[in-house]
């Protein structure tokens, strides 16, 4: 018998529009929207790490500062330790190489006995030059201007007066010194590759001479490292690019 009730109503019995027979909601609610990324896409997954990030107070964002404190106190420490042992056997020797480094001189001379030797050292001096100029430019113009980390203390932490070298006005962090030299070394192990190693080993002993003569932070040292040969690869590799694409034009 017909039940007189009009099509479309409720066959539940419940008396709610849009559920089902076990009084589960049809309607959709709760459900992500067609333009909704569900959490389990990658997009989704990254703006919630990002916004975890950067969420003030946000966990992750204290985590990381906590971790950021605990490595400037590494850093520090490890600088004090270098100026409280005595090594006068060393002092004289890193204050020397250090000022053989300034205004990057070390490298342009080294660059200009290259450039003497023939057709493949010519191009190593330039490639180690080109490198030298962007590094410079981007560590002390760009990156020293952001960080704006002071200088060390060195008369608090003790550094020797026979260590001493001119303290510069610019700010700490990176050191300019520690990444001119592995830019330089970076940049002439295409052409230089045997040359490459030694050079390496004196531009490991320039940066570590920052730190003995007390103007730099080890951690300024390592950062301009990274920098130096990140920017002596990235030159290497445009001037390769520019070599073989004039190769090509002159067969």
């Amino acid at each position: 018998m017909a039940t007189g009730e009009p099509a479309g109503s409720n066959q539940s019995g419940t008396g709610r529009p849009g559920t089902d027979r076990t009084g589960t909601d049809q309607s959709g609610a709760g459900q992500p929207r067609a333009d909704q990324p569900r959490a389990d896409q990658p997009g989704a997954v990254a703006d919630r790490i990002a916004d975890e990030i950067f969420r003030p107070g946000g966990p992750a964002r204290q985590q990381l500062a906590d971790v950021l404190h605990q490595l400037g106190a590494i850093d520090r420490a490890v600088y004090e330790a270098v100026a409280e042992v005595p090594a006068p056997a060393l002092d004289r020797a890193m204050r020397r190489l250090s000022r053989s480094a300034n205004h990057s001189a070390l490298w342009l001379g080294i660059a200009a006995a290259l450039a003497a030797s023939g057709p493949h050292g010519r191009r190593a001096a330039a490639r180690g030059v080109l490198a030298i100029g962007v590094t410079s430019a981007a560590v002390n113009v760009g990156v020293k201007s952001l960080a704006r980390r002071r200088r060390p203390d060195r008369a608090g932490a003790g550094v020797p007066d026979q260590r001493h070298v001119t303290m510069p006005s610019s700010t700490s962090f990176p050191s300019g010194h520690s990444a001119s030299a592995f830019a330089f070394a970076t940049a002439i192990s295409r052409d230089s590759p045997w040359l490459a190693i030694g050079i390496q080993f004196v531009a490991g002993a320039v940066a570590y001479s920052r730190v003995h003569t007390g103007v730099h932070y080890p951690g300024d040292t390592i950062v301009g490292a990274l920098i130096g040969a990140g920017a002596g690869q990235a030159v290497s590799s445009v001037l390769d690019r520019a070599i073989a694409r004039r190769d090509d034009r002159d067969r």
